[in-house]
């Protein structure tokens, strides 16, 4: 069975009406990440980086009354989105993506649209992953995330969750004035420069490091033919919890 298939059946077979809903537009759930989730009781997730819903999804899963803020600056995915999540009263939606400044910029669309980013996509990319190239480009909002949330919304325990293309440190930035009101961060991250000019893994670590956030997880890693990790899933906990395992 692939892991498409897999996936497919665990969904179904969840008995989960939401996520079964979610299939009908298009949207599936991201269930590798109910795993990690469940460690961590979370009463907010803010979700940057959201696509069509798959880890909101999984988010509504496993905290049923968890408030969820999500960005996706893409029209396509956004549209989606907001029909998967229509009627859920403690989902909100931002069409924007999260930056160190508020500006109208390109975003560069991949084949597959959970691809594309804000910088450019590189060879690199293309090889490991056929099928990501460019193939269109679109201006987007960018704005930091304290345009958008106050620090009072964000209800502990808190989770800031990034899945952005590259653009990890650039989008941890824009959400530095209210990074100490989280308790973990959750943010995918690469070990080969898969889009031009992006941070890779070990300066993320470093930066979070500096701002008291340890790294509390690895999940989901990827290796291309050759054995090198390409990415993975990093979860980052404040020095504060030690209540979460490495996985």
């Amino acid at each position: 069975m692939t892991n498409k298939a897999r996936k497919l059946f665990r969904v179904l077979s969840s008995g989960d009406r939401v996520w079964i809903r979610a299939l009908r537009h298009g949207a599936a759930p991201g269930v590798e990440h109910v795993p990690m989730l469940l460690q961590l009781g979370c009463q907010t997730v803010v979700d940057v980086g959201a696509n069509q819903g798959q880890f909101a999804l999984a988010v509504r899963h496993c905290f049923p009354a968890a408030r969820i803020i999500s960005f996706e600056p893409l029209p396509g995915p956004a549209a989606v989105f907001r029909r998967v999540f229509s009627g859920d009263a403690n989902t909100s939606f931002q069409q924007a993506a999260i930056g160190p400044r508020r500006e109208i910029t390109t975003m560069h669309v991949s084949q597959a649209n959970d691809s594309s980013s804000l910088l450019p996509i590189s060879p690199v990319q293309t090889t490991i992953f056929p099928g990501t190239q460019e193939v269109d480009t679109v201006e987007v909002r960018v704005a930091p995330l304290d345009e958008f949330v106050s620090a009072n919304e964000l209800t502990s325990p808190a989770m800031l969750k990034l899945d952005v293309q590259g653009f990890e440190y650039e989008a941890l930035v824009g959400c530095e004035s209210l990074l100490q009101h989280f308790e973990f961060v959750y943010c995918e991250c690469s070990f080969l420069e898969l889009y031009s000019g992006q941070k890779l893994a070990p300066e993320i670590i470093d930066w979070l490091s500096a701002r008291g956030f340890g790294l509390a997880g690895v999940y989901s890693p990827y290796y291309d033919r050759l054995g090198r990790a390409v990415q993975a899933d990093l979860l980052f906990s404040h020095q504060d919890n030690s209540n979460v395992a490495v996985s």
